[in-house]
């Protein structure tokens, strides 16, 4: 399981014309599943995702999490995390199948909205996705369990 983790002043998320998912001050998520990933990988990863003190204190320092600034995330689903690009063609043979996927997208939703307020985008739809990054401040979270 990947996660581009974003921290933004404001994001939002855009579906035929129609904003499904919007957040101001917190964490924009894209969120890749690999074909091995489960429940574990994804209860593992909201718990690092709502504790990660990427947010400044009053010291100036990253010492805050999402959870701590009662900010939000808005979690946007993205297969492409998990791109093989060996050729020039990027093949998508390594990420979960969408209908696998689109259940632990679901569940890993749920699991994160048991620490913050949680927005999304669409799973399998054409998204629009707007932000605006504060830093910018972009890590990648990894997890895979054998």
């Amino acid at each position: 399981m990947k996660l581009v983790v974003q921290r933004v002043t404001s994001a939002s998320v855009e579906v035929d014309n129609e904003i499904t998912g919007e957040i101001e001050e917190g964490l924009m998520v894209l969120v890749g599943f690999g074909e091995n990933d489960s429940t574990k990988e994804a209860d593992y990863l909201a718990r690092k995702l709502a504790k990660l003190r990427i947010f400044e204190d009053e010291n100036g320092r990253m010492n805050k999490s999402v959870m701590d600034i009662n900010g939000k995330l808005l979690l946007v689903p993205q297969f492409t995390l998990y791109a093989y690009t060996k050729k020039n063609r990027p093949s998508f043979h390594k990420a979960l199948a969408p209908d696998k996927a689109t259940e632990l997208f679901d569940y890993f939703a749920d699991k994160c909205s048991e620490f913050v307020n949680v927005e999304t985008g669409v799973f399998g739809a054409f998204m629009k996705v707007k932000l605006l990054n504060n830093g910018p401040v972009t890590i990648l979270l990894e997890k895979e369990f054998e």
